[in-house]
């Protein structure tokens, strides 16, 4: 592992910076730096590690998500404000599967995280898993040219020469009637 993912768990605001630039560097120190906390609150109720591994990556995700919306105000450590995502959503799951007792034992200090915030979450979670339907149920060519231009912003002049058309303007009509049928199969789902 490298020596820079080793070190000491970063500062907040390098989680901050290194989220709002894109680096893979600062997400995988802080991966690597609060898991044991996540996962010790979810083995001492009723989980597994790989429950701890689901709600750390849900919690990362929403952290993500507010600080590259610009809205993110961190009023307590990270750390805290991490575990008490974890500490949300897995009461959330716990009491999905009926094995909520009650009582959660904690040993961090937590804030309380309004529902708004994990509904918005679990909503966002929904329409993806619908989008990625969408896409499978879309077929080829239409599935690789979303793709393309969409998730790895290729050019429609790449999409003109990988797929034979004779210029970008018939690669861009033909990527308008893929988005359209990939909307149709999106709203026809429930």
């Amino acid at each position: 592992m490298n020596k820079e993912l080793k070190d000491s768990a970063p500062t907040d605001s390098e989680v901050i910076l290194g989220i709002l630039n894109n680096s893979e560097i600062a997400l995988k120190r802080l991966y690597i730096a609060y898991f044991p906390m996540v996962l010790q609150l979810i083995l001492n109720n009723n989980g597994d590690e790989d429950d701890a591994k689901d709600i750390y990556q849900e919690a990362i995700i929403v952290l993500y998500n507010k600080v590259k919306a610009g809205d993110f105000e961190l009023s307590s450590k990270l750390k805290t404000y991490i575990y008490s995502i974890c500490r949300r959503l897995w009461l959330k799951r716990l009491s999905q599967i009926n094995r909520y007792g009650g009582d959660i034992r904690d040993f961090e200090e937590y804030l309380p995280i309004p529902d708004d915030e994990v509904e918005e979450h679990n909503d966002r979670n929904i329409q993806f898993g619908k989008m990625e339907n969408a896409l499978q149920l879309l077929g080829e060519p239409c599935k690789t040219i979303m793709e393309d231009f969409y998730i790895y912003n290729r050019s429609m002049q790449d999409i003109c020469e990988r797929f034979g058309y004779t210029n970008a303007d018939n690669a861009k009509t033909q990527k308008y009637k893929c988005l359209q049928r990939l909307k149709k199969l999106f709203f026809q789902q429930k």
